[in-house]
């Protein structure tokens, strides 16, 4: 091929990817090894030193996984990754190479519930505090910021309310207190959002969602943007002071615009263990390949099935920044040209027991905690993924009484109309 860079297509089916060059096997094999042969007892002790790059044990690496490291990295436009065993195992090696217990990170508070359960309560174990900030308000997050804190945290489009995020100004405020800036960019994938475009730093993903597309796999990725500087930075000793680990090696130093990668997978991955299972990467990295497909099926089904219940006697308010009339629509045609995405909530003007009625009464819908799947799937939130939070935070998380949240699949739009329609007048 000529020096023209691969269109995303391409990447999503040939990133990373060749051929075994001992099998010939066209498709990625799956390496279901624990450990590694080593070549002789210099090449282990290089390997273990960081001296050279390889396979020990797919704790740490693994030739499968590693394919879809590459292949993420590449469609995102980042410098390397590390895939671990789901989105919040993502979340947390991302913040344990940044933080240190007493410091603080400003998260919108439009977020997963699970996320917000996980910044507000598991992570005291560590001393690690949460700021919460407005996620329309970017003046409220450098409101926030201390001499402690860290990094910024955002969801490109945020879950449930599939709201659209400014991340190039929170990037603004993140490079004027020069701090990280952090997008879990899970909704959209990056067919469509490239947050290192707008100005992230570091992205992560719960590959369980659209990435891997089928429901049938658990994984998390994390990409080094490799755009942030590091090397010196004190408040990052992970990063930049010598690490006692590896005889006085220091991470950015030795390893420049990837060093975040390493240090997540050498400091956190390899002590912490949040492996990620072959076979499972072997399963996303086949739905990647027609991840963009796919997200162009899911954003034309949602768009349309949005349009109809927005004119629907039952249902109160939409949310989808695909409609003309969403507040959140300027920012899609900025942001998501490609479309706004596969999820969205709806209010009922039935409150809390319609929302539970109508996802009781669903046919073609599945009832249950995913989203991103080629199956259409529901839920409510205030009942389920969202119940451990008041009643504040769920309305301040766009998952109110009266909220349902829907992941559009890739069904025949008409038949899920009709399957909702009929659940709204039961």
């Amino acid at each position: 091929m000529s020096d023209r860079q691969p269109g995303f297509e391409t990447l999503a089916i040939h990133a990373g990817a060749a051929p075994d060059a001992t099998t010939g096997a066209r498709a990625t094999p799956i390496y279901q090894t624990a450990s590694f042969v080593f070549e002789d007892v210099d090449h282990a002790a290089s390997l273990f030193g960081l001296q050279a790059f390889g396979n020990i044990y797919s704790r740490i690496t693994n030739p499968t996984n590693a394919v879809l490291e590459e292949r993420i990295a590449a469609l995102e436009g980042g410098t390397a990754a590390v895939a671990v065993a789901s989105g919040h195992a993502a979340e947390f090696l991302t913040m344990h190479a940044l933080m240190q217990p007493g410091d603080q990170f400003v998260a919108a508070n439009k977020l997963y519930g699970g996320s917000i359960n996980q910044f507000n309560h598991s992570y005291k174990s560590f001393g690690w505090e949460v700021a919460w900030a407005d996620a329309d308000d970017p003046a409220s997050f450098e409101a926030a910021i201390t001499p402690r804190t860290k990094a910024i945290f955002c969801e490109s489009i945020a879950n449930p309310g599939g709201v659209i995020t400014d991340i190039a100004a929170l990037s603004a405020v993140a490079r004027r207190h020069n701090i990280p800036l952090v997008v879990d960019n899970t909704m959209a994938t990056p067919y469509l959002i490239r947050p290192f475009e707008h100005g992230a730093d570091i992205v992560v993903h719960s590959a369980t969602k659209f990435l891997g597309g089928h429901g049938n796999s658990i994984g998390g990725l994390i990409v080094d943007g490799g755009t942030f500087n590091w090397a010196g930075d004190a408040r990052y000793p992970m990063l930049s002071q010598p690490r006692p680990e590896y005889a006085g090696m220091v991470l950015s130093e030795t390893f420049g615009n990837f060093g975040f990668a390493i240090a997540v997978r050498v400091l956190g991955l390899r002590d912490l263990g949040p492996a990620l299972s072959p076979f499972n990467a072997f399963l996303i990295l086949n739905g990647i390949e027609t991840l963009p497909l796919r997200m162009r099926r899911h954003c034309d089904n949602a768009l349309e099935v949005a349009t109809f219940l927005a004119r629907h006697e039952a249902v109160a308010w939409v949310s989808y920044p695909g409609l003309p009339e969403d507040r959140y629509h300027a920012l899609a045609q900025r942001y998501t040209p490609k479309g706004a995405g596969a999820v969205f909530t709806l209010g009922l003007k039935g409150g809390y027991e319609a929302g539970v009625k109508l996802v009781s009464n669903l046919q073609l819908f599945s009832h249950l905690a995913n989203i991103g799947d080629t199956r259409s799937l529901v839920i409510h939130p205030a009942s389920t993924t969202h119940r451990q939070l008041t009643d504040a935070q769920k309305s301040a998380a766009g998952a109110g009484p009266e909220v349902v949240r829907l992941s559009i699949g890739l069904e025949d739009p008409a038949d899920l109309i009709e399957d909702l329609d009929a659940a709204l007048r039961a």
